[in-house]
């Protein structure tokens, strides 16, 4: 099959949706479907407002019926909200394309932490941009209940896997610091409520790995911490390895793959009992959830390692692929009509 994918997330972006987006591609064209990725890379595009390593593209729409003219899709999915999905989402009415969405992102509480715009507005536009797809994937049922609760009808379920070749238990001392290490892995951006897990007094040491707009910020306010900036492969394997406790402070991740990493590395949660962390980890003996973040940093230290590493392996990312396939609406593309 044919499948048109349409992201304003790609690379050079490191994050969960362009890590999720790029596996899955890759499991989509082992199983032998062509699949093509309209993304930020492909037009002229400009920084976004307050986050300027995201690019936004400019007037995609021209630029993306001749691409989907010459691919021919069979199933086109819309992975985000931005341009180019609001593009491809008005190129699948005009010619009465069914597609797909996925909730990847609670935009709505980013954009009220940002510019304090209520997120009844923004959930409204929401509402309408996946409320013309045949189906919305989510990643966990928590989420799921919630944009059910807000008026989403159409939405299914589509977890996550991780890669337990290259996030495993590793011998040695990576880290030269007090221990015990506790690790912060993702964007460094006020959405992640990384200052939760900085302000935390904590045995041993705080490192953040990872960028974003709020980096200088938090170096300033906490000199103490340890920021190893952006890292990928082996080098973020490594960072996660030799970690005794992963702290994931954010309140709004719809799932949280780096979670998966964390633990198929061997290392224990701790975290905030919301959706993401509930849905992955549960009652599980790999993580602690609390609402007191210091507390649940300290017990997580005495979890199993080997049980953390036995618990992600069940989630695969060949699973991920085949769920997503079974979720798309394949349509015969009228060609001429996108001309």
């Amino acid at each position: 099959m044919r499948i048109l994918i349409a992201s304003d997330a790609w690379f050079p972006q490191i994050n969960g949706v362009v890590r999720t987006l790029a596996t899955v591609v890759s499991e989509l064209e082992a199983m032998g479907h062509e699949v093509l990725v309209v993304h930020p890379g492909l037009f002229r595009s400009v920084p976004c407002p307050t986050y300027r390593e995201i690019r936004l593209a400019v007037l995609p729409g021209r630029k993306l019926r001749r691409l989907a003219q010459d691919f021919g899709p069979q199933a086109l999915h819309i992975a985000t909200e931005g341009p180019i999905g609001l593009a491809a989402r008005s190129l699948c009415s005009a010619l009465d394309w069914p597609f797909t969405t996925s909730f990847h992102t609670r935009f709505p509480e980013y954009i009220y932490k940002r510019l304090r715009l209520p997120t009844s507005v923004t959930y409204r536009g929401m509402r309408w941009f996946h409320g013309g797809a045949q189906r919305v994937m989510v990643a966990t049922a928590s989420v799921e209940d919630e944009l059910r609760a807000r008026g989403f009808d159409n939405t299914v379920r589509w977890s996550r896997g991780v890669d337990t070749e290259l996030f495993r238990p590793r011998e040695g001392d990576f880290y030269d610091l007090p221990r015990p290490i506790h690790l912060y892995v993702g964007r460094v951006a006020v959405e992640k409520n990384i200052e939760a897990f900085l302000k935390l007094e904590l045995e041993g040491s705080q490192v953040v790995v990872g960028d974003g707009p709020q980096l200088q910020e938090l170096q300033k306010r906490f000199p103490r911490a340890h920021f190893c900036g952006k890292k990928e492969g082996e080098a973020l394997a490594q960072h996660y390895a030799g970690a005794d406790v992963f702290c994931f402070p954010s309140r709004t991740d719809t799932f949280g793959l780096v979670l998966l990493e964390a633990l198929a590395s061997g290392v224990p949660v701790a975290a905030y009992p919301v959706s993401g962390p509930v849905d992955v980890i549960g009652k599980a003996p790999v993580g602690v959830l609390d609402e007191d973040l210091r507390k649940a940093c300290r017990a997580a230290a005495s979890l199993d390692p080997s049980a953390c590493r036995d618990f992600a392996t069940k989630f695969s990312w060949t699973a991920c692929a085949r769920l997503f396939f079974s979720h798309l609406a394949p349509f015969e593309a009228s060609l001429e009509r996108a001309c």
